[in-house]
């Protein structure tokens, strides 16, 4: 690479990002983080009207059908709820179930839950810290008040305060109403809620019912029905049989609340591009004139 064509700045929102966002020679913003801080990004790139592509929050929900492989589901839970303690924007924090299997893969995903390691990630722990102690106290605080609006603790639901470090016990709650504040709201710690469904189209319902659009899972043998479900899943990404399936070379984004753009993949030099037109008339004497046009991407 170039010198200078990659530069890494290291700093606050309010003090580094904002001199990126207000500098004249950035013409282009690709943003990741909170849809609150979102906001706040856009509102300052339109006052110089700068393009942007929005990566923002997510509640992503995985709909678990009857034939479903659950050792696959209890996996994806592992590592799409607890890696980085839940500090994912696209991780699964909501397991929907059909009913007929609902209580043995709770039963699966409490034994696996209980048994992960906690500790530094240096050591290569399932739980590692959250990032402050602020996060943590918000994380506790959405536990509290999941049981107030019903749900039921599984799993975990409190602070690790006897470990140096911002430790949250990995968490699973049952019964979550949809319309709970755990259901629709992105926590962004260790903490999985399951909802049990009846059918397909029910299943479906419930994972497009919050106004993010992140990611989406399915779970199932039936490669039609896997189909029928991710053509019904309105994410920027859908998952089938796993979490995190995709790479450098696949698009990432979302839809509704959780932004618009990609990154990652072809579609992501899209937004690096600007297309001219550029039309040259060529006169011809002895045959009139005609018109000649291209168009270039810079």
């Amino acid at each position: 690479m170039p010198a200078g064509a990659v530069n890494v700045l290291t700093g606050y929102g309010q003090t580094a990002g904002q001199a990126l966002i207000d500098h004249p020679d950035v013409r282009h913003i690709v943003f990741t983080g909170s849809m609150a801080t979102g906001r706040t990004v856009l509102k300052a790139a339109a006052e110089r009207i700068v393009p942007c592509i929005m990566e923002l929050g997510g509640k992503s929900a995985a709909v678990v059908y009857s034939d479903a492989d659950l050792d696959a589901v209890v996996e994806a839970v592992r590592i799409g709820t607890y890696l980085n303690a839940g500090q994912n924007c696209n991780n699964l924090t909501r397991l929907l179930v059909e009913r007929s299997i609902a209580d043995e893969t709770l039963e699966r995903v409490k034994a696996c839950v209980e048994g992960l390691s906690i500790g530094p990630g240096r050591e290569n722990c399932d739980i590692t810290p959250l990032i402050s102690q602020k996060q943590r106290e918000g994380v506790e605080s959405a536990c509290r008040m999941a049981l107030s609006q019903g749900a039921r603790l599984v799993a975990g639901g409190t602070a690790l305060s006897e470990r140096s470090g911002y430790f949250m016990a990995p968490t699973v709650f049952a019964d979550v109403a949809p319309d709970s504040s755990l259901f629709q709201k992105e926590v962004f710690g260790p903490v999985l809620s399951v909802t049990a469904f009846d059918d397909p189209i029910k299943g479906i319902e419930l994972a497009n019912d919050t106004d993010q659009g992140l990611a989406a899972g399915v779970f199932t043998r039936d490669i039609d029905r896997a189909l029928w479900s991710a053509d019904r899943l309105w994410a920027g990404q859908v998952y089938v049989n796993g979490w995190y399936v995709g790479g450098v070379e696949t698009p990432f984004g979302g839809v509704k609340k959780s932004g618009y753009g990609r990154e990652k993949g072809q579609e992501a030099l899209d937004g690096y591009l600007q297309t001219r037109n550029i039309g040259i008339r060529i006169s011809q004497p002895l045959s009139g004139s005609r018109s000649s046009v291209r168009n270039s991407s810079t």
